[in-house]
């Protein structure tokens, strides 16, 4: 079995896998750093939660965006697991060509993302993550990664609203009945839910016209990205596991 961990800016989400298939996952905030002994028997709480021995982790593999916990937790993953961890940097094996002006620029995230979706889905191929940032990645045919886009989230421009004005409250990010809105909750959800999809919808018309690719397939992913999938035909594929699928993906190609 392998232990496949993705730090995000919000959450840490951890899979684990026999072969290619996800046996459990779970998550962890990744809002404060922890000592190497908090990652280390969280983790192996986790696993033995799940009905899984820690002994059976064969290795682990990381991908973060959050450089400030990364040596507490490769400290606990070899402490508590005796692996050292594959980490998604430059120079690991991933089957992706980048092309961009300076590919160490590139998160680590957007590349696992990349690999799964090129992987799984083929290319050439859109991938939208809907994470604390929303990100859009152009993978070409050849398994190039030659463009990317990056907004605000959705979270992120909803705490924006009641943040940063006086009167407006906290509220659940879902989709009204109605873009007519007759009351505040109401209207900032319409705000937010159909001003994302509008954004969403003009981004990939506007990727496809400026590549040339019109039959470019789109594969979202991320947190909130279900709502916006499911009331969007621009996008082809939801898989929330993309990134799980990616991190493995990655250790079957550098095991």
């Amino acid at each position: 079995m392998i232990l496949v961990i993705d730090v995000g800016n919000t959450n840490i989400t951890i899979g684990v896998f026999q072969e290619e298939d996800l046996k459990g996952i779970f998550r962890m905030t990744s809002g404060y750093v922890r000592t190497s002994d908090e990652y280390g028997i969280y983790l192996c709480s986790m696993l033995e939660h799940h009905g899984i021995e820690p002994s059976c982790i064969e290795n682990v593999v990381i991908s973060s965006v959050v450089p400030d916990v990364m040596y507490s937790l490769n400290s606990g993953v070899i402490k508590y697991f005796h692996v050292h961890p594959i980490t998604v940097k430059p120079g690991i094996r991933t089957g992706i060509k980048l092309v961009t002006a300076n590919p160490k620029e590139i998160g680590a995230d957007r590349i696992v993302d990349a690999v799964a979706a090129y992987s799984l889905y083929g290319g050439p191929v859109l991938v939208v993550d809907f994470g604390t940032a929303t990100t859009y990645d152009l993978i070409l045919e050849d398994g190039s990664f030659t463009a990317g886009i990056t907004s605000p989230g959705i979270r992120i421009s909803a705490r924006a609203l009641w943040e940063d004005t006086a009167k407006l409250p906290k509220i659940e990010i879902k989709k009204p009945a109605s873009i007519l809105a007759k009351d505040t909750i109401a209207s900032m959800q319409a705000g937010l839910v159909y001003g994302y999809i509008g954004q969403t919808e003009y981004i990939i018309r506007k990727v496809k016209e400026e590549s040339g690719l019109k039959d470019l397939q789109v594969v979202a992913t991320g947190g909130l990205g279900k709502i916006i999938a499911d009331e969007t035909d621009s996008i082809d594929v939801y898989d929330n596991l993309l990134t799980l699928k990616g991190l493995q993906i990655i250790y079957e190609k550098n095991r």
